[in-house]
């Protein structure tokens, strides 16, 4: 039982790894795959806590190495039972991607769980996956989900239908419990 975790150089570190590690656990293989089948830098996304040099937006550090084991043009959504998407600062430039956009849409259409952190939304709005779900995301992509016909909620973890969304890494064990548990719906009614 495959997951495609779609990533690029950017992707936040925690978003991902959280799920790279947690969903095996529970038996589902993680397919890791990106632009072209090569290693990708992850980064540290964070409003650092010092106050006295306040950001007003977040800070990007360098993160770990993750590879990715196929390219987006040789996705099949048939392969999949759902997709994880992280955040980070890749999904700015993977929405552009027309064969991730087909794969994400087609596992959507095929009512596959998805989860989405952080900036993925801006994967899921390019899909046009997300008319007229509620959904939430870090608060300066709530545009971009606005944008994608969503109703941006500005909760920590909402689930509708078979998407669940969370605003970021502090909101990894939500997220997952409830895509996991969409996963075991899914697969024991037979999708």
């Amino acid at each position: 039982m495959k997951i495609l975790m779609p990533i690029g150089d950017a992707t936040e570190a925690l978003d991902t790894f959280y799920a790279y590690y947690r969903l095996p656990e529970d038996d589902y293989e993680v397919v890791v795959a990106g632009p072209d089948a090569r290693l990708y830098h992850t980064v540290l996304h964070e409003i650092p806590p010092n106050p006295d040099v306040p950001w007003d937006i977040t800070q990007e550090r360098p993160g770990y190495h993750l590879r990715a084991t196929v390219a987006f043009r040789d996705l099949q959504a048939d392969d999949y039972v759902g997709a994880f998407i992280s955040g980070g600062r890749a999904p700015e430039y993977l929405r552009y991607d027309k064969d991730l956009l087909r794969v994400v849409r087609a596992i959507s259409e095929a009512g596959k769980p998805i989860a989405c952190l952080c900036h993925g939304i801006e994967i899921l709005t390019a899909a046009d996956c997300i008319r007229g779900k509620r959904v939430t995301t870090v608060p300066k992509c709530a545009l971009d989900a606005e944008q994608g016909g969503a109703i941006y909620t500005g909760e920590k973890c909402v689930v509708d239908g078979m998407l669940v969304t969370g605003q970021g890494y502090q909101d990894n064990a939500a997220i997952l419990r409830e895509f996991l548990r969409l996963l075991k719906n899914a697969l024991g009614s037979g999708k």
